[in-house]
């Protein structure tokens, strides 16, 4: 598969993003493809909203960004507590 959407480029290259503290509200990095953090000031833990993406409805997700990124996306909406989420295929991730 040649062509990458955009909208994969956040999970196949992670980036850091800057969030507020919903404890603090100082500032705090995190990386595009986590779901949580520890607030450096508060020492708390932080989850980020998850919000919708490509790898939750298209058919290519699993082989646009490969299948352990794609796992680890799976993983991370369960730690939010998003639903059942589960593979495309049916499957749990390892």
């Amino acid at each position: 598969m040649p062509f990458k959407c955009p909208g994969s480029h956040s999970f196949s290259q992670p980036h850091p993003e800057f969030i507020k503290c919903t404890f603090c509200g100082k500032e705090l990095e995190i990386w595009s493809d986590e779901v949580k953090a520890t607030c450096p000031h508060c020492k708390k833990t932080i989850l980020r909203e998850g919000g919708a993406s490509c790898l939750d409805w298209c058919k290519y997700a699993k082989e646009c960004v490969g299948e352990n990124v794609y796992d680890k996306y799976i993983k991370n909406k369960e730690k939010r507590g998003e639903g059942n989420a589960k593979r495309k295929d049916g499957k749990k991730p390892e």
